[in-house]
């Protein structure tokens, strides 16, 4: 593939846009009717696997973390989600849009990411209903370079 065709796929596919790669084992938490389909496909596209669940026993690359807001505590969801990836990785907080239903204020994710010890990168839109903060743990960004 050239690199034009790897940039246009990057515009086109929201994972290659939020950085998935493949061989990446992505843990997705907060799984429910709502959730957009064709982005989870686009993720396990991109990584080469089917995502794995709650249940998962090892740690993973990323978290795919889908959050309503009455979900309960934004923080306590993203500390827990610090625990299932290994260090370096990334939490992809997905959070339905302004104006839909389990809307979360974007005041609200970056006070909660702040608190859980993680850098929030700018909110992004990743389908029809959701909106999508890429989230890192800044120690553990730095340590792997």
């Amino acid at each position: 593939m050239s690199a034009t065709a790897d940039h246009a796929e990057e515009r086109t596919n929201p994972a290659a846009r939020l950085g998935f790669q493949p061989g990446q084992v992505v843990q997705e938490i907060g799984y429910d009717d709502d959730v957009d389909q064709e982005l989870r496909e686009a993720i396990e596209g991109a990584v080469e696997a089917e995502l794995v669940d709650e249940d998962y026993e090892d740690v993973a690359d990323a978290v795919v973390l889908w959050f309503r807001d009455d979900d309960g505590d934004l923080t306590d969801a993203l500390v827990d989600a610090t625990t299932y990836i290994e260090e370096g990785g990334s939490i992809l907080l997905l959070t339905p849009k302004t104006g839909r239903d389990g809307y979360v204020e974007a005041s609200d994710i970056s006070e909660a990411a702040t608190t859980a010890g993680l850098t929030a990168s700018k909110s992004v839109s990743v389908g029809k209903d959701w909106s999508g903060s890429r989230l890192a743990t800044p120690k553990a960004a730095k340590s792997k370079r």
